[in-house]
């Protein structure tokens, strides 16, 4: 369909002015080098607040440091650049970033808590890292370290809770292990990962079905000595436990008692726990 010449005129006052637009919004949007430090940053922080992308907050933070290098608000942009990472769920980059305040700032207020944040960084992988228990170890390696150089800070006591479940998630492991082995009865295997935790993570919340588990794996294998000590133990220390009731009953079935007996590696850890070194 053919435009008239009023139409035409009016279609081209439009183009005209969409493109004079344009070239208004381009002109009144300034660089961020135009901008002061204290203003990046708080465009940093209101994306944070705001914002449903950490991602958009950090490079807020990565140009205050780029522009602004060595000055207080460099200082406090790199902290932040590793939290809005750790909240992007950049791991890696967190570590790294945190690492790089630390090695810039060591006696910052806020070194304890850049610390803090690798830690944070490891533990909160354990979840997605399955059998590779790798990332674990990082963590409690990580959280023993805020709590012997930071004992005093706000972080220490968080650090050290979060070992003890970082702890209990490997012992957790140890455990599933275990009963895969001893479904499929493969007994040797099974025990050593269940005196893994009656040894190495004892205080862990998995010590007391540990114990049944190794009644249960010494009497596949015959070994009923090492049997009822094991719930000997169990007996003592968690009597009160449904573990204990199940091992009991498997050993009363069989016309036996939970006792310690013999020299195996279960009597030693009785004899300690008798004179209150064990538990």
């Amino acid at each position: 369909m053919a435009v008239g010449k009023s139409g035409a005129k009016w279609l081209s006052i439009a183009l005209v002015l969409s493109i004079l637009s344009a070239c208004g919004a381009r002109t009144q949007e300034r660089s961020l080098d135009s901008y002061t430090a204290e203003e990046i940053y708080k465009q940093g922080e209101l994306e944070l607040e705001t914002g449903s992308k950490p991602k958009d907050a950090i490079r807020y933070f990565q140009e205050v440091e780029r522009l602004y290098p060595y000055s207080e608000w460099a200082k406090r942009s790199l902290i932040m650049q590793a939290f809005s990472q750790h909240k992007a769920k950049e791991y890696e980059e967190a570590r790294s970033t945190a690492q790089r305040f630390l090695d810039t700032y060591p006696g910052d207020d806020d070194a304890p808590y850049a610390s803090y944040l690798m830690a944070l960084s490891y533990y909160d992988q354990i979840d997605e890292v399955g059998r590779d228990q790798g990332l674990t170890f990082q963590a409690l390696q990580s959280m023993r370290q805020v709590i012997e150089q930071y004992p005093d800070s706000d972080y220490a006591r968080s650090a050290m809770l979060k070992f003890e479940l970082a702890f209990d998630h490997l012992a957790g492991k140890e455990m599933e292990i275990g009963r895969y082995y001893l479904k499929r009865r493969n007994y040797t295997a099974a025990i050593n990962r269940f005196r893994t935790v009656v040894q190495d993570f004892q205080t862990t919340t998995h010590t007391a079905e540990a114990l049944h588990r190794l009644v249960e794996g010494y009497l596949g294998l015959g070994l009923n000595a090492e049997a009822q000590t094991a719930a000997a133990i169990l007996g003592y220390n968690y009597q009160s436990s449904p573990f204990y009731d199940d091992s009991f009953r498997l050993l009363k079935g069989r016309g036996l008692a939970p006792e310690a007996q013999g020299d195996s590696w279960l009597s030693q850890v009785y004899r300690q726990m008798i004179k209150g070194e064990w538990l």
